[in-house]
């Protein structure tokens, strides 16, 4: 059984959520602030967190943070915050995917089936285990990735994002398929998390992230991996 953390201090929503997911056999635990999110994550283990920014305790995106010190867990956030700033700071945190307030039902279940299937193993092509680079080394077997023989810590997304990429390199893969496999979506307005994202994991991969060597863009079209 999937368990999902919801972290929400709207009793009317928390209801809500817990009876779609529960019809659906999802297991839910739910937390009305911040410092309980902490205190269940650590003691039961979700597979998916959903969490609202406006906590009564603390910002949620510091609950983000929280949780990145330890955990990959995916991160879905749910928020009435609806400005592009409020959303790469979440995104920008650790967190996954945001979802607007108000959203549809149908619309948050999709996004958290999207965040499930990121966790799952990829099928990885034939000998394509280990990508190495002058700068760093990807072990897409044991999902780990060393640079200057230190791991770096990668959030399930990031992850995914760089299993599509390196495992097809120097072919140009499309901001419609990487929205589609990554999250599910394939709006053009979506657009701004592969940027956040891209830029993540140049930060953390790249010598220089503003000039980089491995991660491509390629102007209105999508991203490459050239190793």
């Amino acid at each position: 059984m999937t368990r999902v953390l919801v972290v929400e201090d709207d009793p009317q929503l928390v209801r809500a959520l817990i009876i779609n997911l529960r019809a659906r056999r999802y297991g839910v635990d739910a937390a009305p602030d911040g410092a309980t999110a902490l205190r269940l994550a650590a003691a039961r283990q979700p597979d998916v967190v959903m969490l609202d920014l406006g906590l009564p305790d603390m910002d949620g995106v510091e609950v983000i943070k929280g949780l990145r010190g330890w955990t990959r867990v995916p991160i879905l956030v749910l928020s009435a915050r609806q400005g592009s700033e409020e959303k790469v700071a979440a995104l920008d945190a650790g967190a996954d995917d945001y979802v607007t307030k108000p959203f549809s039902m149908d619309e948050l279940l999709a996004r958290l089936r999207a965040a499930v299937r990121r966790t799952e193993d990829v099928p990885l092509g034939a000998g394509t285990t280990l990508v190495e680079t002058a700068d760093f080394v990807i072990d897409l077997l044991a999902k780990r990735a060393v640079r200057g023989g230190r791991d770096v810590r990668l959030t399930p997304t990031e992850w995914h994002l760089l299993e599509i990429l390196v495992t097809s390199p120097g072919r140009l893969i499309t901001q419609k398929h990487l929205l589609q496999e990554v999250w599910g979506v394939s709006q053009s307005n979506k657009t701004n998390y592969l940027r956040v994202y891209m830029a993540q994991l140049r930060r953390k991969l790249e010598a220089d992230p503003a000039h980089p060597r491995y991660l491509i863009t390629e102007p209105g079209m999508g991203y490459r991996f050239e190793g």
